[in-house]
């Protein structure tokens, strides 16, 4: 029978499951400090992260109430202790931190007070990129060397962890700014050029109005027709902004409103039907994936097909889930490179498909519609 884990080995397990986890960077490092706290025996614990300009850009505690850290106010800057311990990769242990010539007394007055000291920087290739703060050793007047080397041995895994959450919080950053900048071409694309039409037909009307010409009805309902094609895009595109609910509603659900929203958009020009098998899921960042690939394809169907009908379908096969988007449109060719040029969303969709490891597959004829097939595995 396995011998149980020692609480180090435990808190460096703890450490390898948040770099592993792909959770925010708060949530590192809350649970660093906890670790920390738990594992040396101290009454309070922190963890700062250095803003690059005298202040920080992340102080987590552990220990204290929420009630005193609203008290406590806004982050600290890097004074006293809490600057000495970013300035070196040593680490430093007192009984007293009231002894330190650079100990300048406690702010804000509502800071308890505190005397055993433990500070351990945290390394990473590039220098310190932050540090463990523990005070107040509980059952003892000061922090063992067991101590010091128990939250060193942390510390090396927190570097490793901070690193990897911040990697992963920039990967989402790209992941938006991408998003963006699609959206950024369609408002450019379609509605810009709906809206510069809806401009010279009403100054065209105008002319005809003060001519007090026939043609005149015909330029202004022209005009109504732009007016309300580019307020659905609006409102499509807008859609596409608010981030989906997966997290609350699943892939199943976020799809289902996402078609009753194109639904009320396009009641009378479109029927948009929706074949979608119940807790159909790969996995919250692989279903993210394939929810934008089934928006492209949507959004592709109702904006540039003309098409009367249009289909979508979830359903498990194989261990994973196949997506398919149908439309009765006009079709076209999808090896067409000038298409492709003007219509970026095939070539984002084709890429998601490969982040995946899945496969996509574009069927489309002129004049005979467009099918979009998506196959993933599950892992």
């Amino acid at each position: 029978m396995a011998e149980p884990l020692s609480p180090a080995l435990k808190a460096v397990s703890d450490a390898v499951l948040a770099v592993t986890a792909q959770r925010s960077v708060e949530e590192v490092l809350q649970g660093l400090a906890d670790q920390a706290r738990e594992l040396a025996g101290a009454r309070y614990s922190a963890i700062g992260i250095p803003d690059g300009e005298g202040g920080f850009s992340r102080f987590i505690t552990s220990g204290m109430s929420d009630e005193l850290i609203a008290a406590l106010g806004p982050l600290p800057r890097q004074h006293g202790m809490l600057g000495v311990m970013l300035e070196s990769p040593d680490p430093y242990a007192t009984d007293d931190i009231h002894t330190h010539p650079r100990f300048r007394g406690w702010w804000p007055k509502r800071h308890p007070d505190m005397r055993s000291f433990l500070g351990v920087p945290i390394v990473a290739p590039e220098g310190v990129i932050g540090a463990f703060y523990l005070t107040d050793k509980e059952a003892a007047p000061r922090f063992s060397d067991g101590d010091r080397q128990l939250i060193e041995l942390l510390a090396s895994h927190a570097a490793i962890a901070i690193t990897n959450a911040r990697l992963n919080e920039r990967s989402r950053e790209l992941s938006t700014l991408a998003e963006r900048n699609r959206l950024a071409l369609e408002l450019h694309d379609v509605v810009s050029q709906k809206l510069f039409s809806l401009v010279l037909t009403a100054e065209a009307a105008a002319t005809l109005l003060d001519r007090d010409e026939p043609a005149a009805r015909e330029k202004l309902e022209r005009t109504q027709k732009l007016a309300r094609e580019a307020l659905d895009e609006i409102r499509s595109l807008v859609l596409e902004l608010r981030p989906p609910e997966l997290e609350r509603d699943g892939l199943c659900g976020t799809l289902r409103k996402h078609v009753e929203v194109l639904r009320a958009l396009h009641e009378d020009k479109l029927d948009i039907d929706l074949d979608v098998e119940d807790a159909v899921s790969i996995g919250e960042g692989r279903d993210r994936e394939v929810l934008r690939v089934a928006q492209e394809a949507l959004a592709n169907a109702v904006r540039h097909a003309g098409a009367a009908r249009v289909g979508l379908r979830l359903a498990r096969a194989n261990g994973g889930v196949v997506l398919e988007v149908t439309d009765d449109g006009a079709g076209f060719d999808p090896a067409d490179p000038e298409l492709r040029s003007r219509h970026l969303g095939l070539t984002s969709m084709e890429e998601r498909a490969e982040r995946l490891g899945g496969r996509l597959e574009l069927t489309s004829v002129r004049g005979s519609g467009t099918t979009v097939r998506l196959e993933v595995g599950d892992g």
